[in-house]
């Protein structure tokens, strides 16, 4: 380009035109904007509901195994009679305590509360955005090209030189 970044360099022009100190003008054949690629980042966040387990109070289920085992030992000391109603009080007392456990564990895991979070995330929207533009133009006969930092319209300013 013979022109530096952002100036118009005007041919050489007659001992007339460059006695006046009015500023020229060039006709612009065409402006081509000059862009580039910028990554925009920015943070969306929605608010999202959770649901937790409440904690429970009795982690080893002991309470459900003492009462199952309690209830099941009842039951079973009211089967048969003699050494069968003793083997049938333990199976009772050893089957319900299992099942008095699985039975607090279903509870304490249907124990849940619920909280609402505001969960966040960085999201990157590339956009483009012009930085310059080649700028054609014509003057005395002459085509020329410059870089402008803004878009001149119809008619782009040369520069002014004084008398040489």
């Amino acid at each position: 380009m013979p022109a530096a970044e952002g100036r118009v360099a005007a041919p050489a022009a007659s001992a007339a035109n460059t006695a006046a100190a009015s500023p020229r003008y060039a006709n612009v054949i065409s402006v081509q904007p000059v862009k580039r690629k910028v990554d925009h980042k920015r943070e969306e966040c929605r608010d999202e509901r959770v649901v937790h387990k409440a904690r429970p109070k009795d982690d080893h289920q002991i309470a459900g195994t003492v009462i199952g085992a309690i209830a099941g030992g009842v039951i079973g000391n009211q089967v048969g009679g003699g050494r069968g109603r003793d083997i049938a009080t333990v199976a009772g007392a050893v089957g319900g305590g299992y099942a008095g456990k699985k039975i607090q564990q279903g509870q304490q895991n249907r124990n849940t509360y619920t909280t609402t979070e505001r969960r966040c995330r960085t999201v990157n929207e590339p956009t483009e955005e012009v930085v310059a533009y080649d700028v054609v133009y014509e003057y005395l006969g002459a085509t020329q090209k410059v870089r402008l930092d803004h878009d001149p319209g119809d008619r782009v300013q040369l520069p002014v030189r004084g008398i040489e």
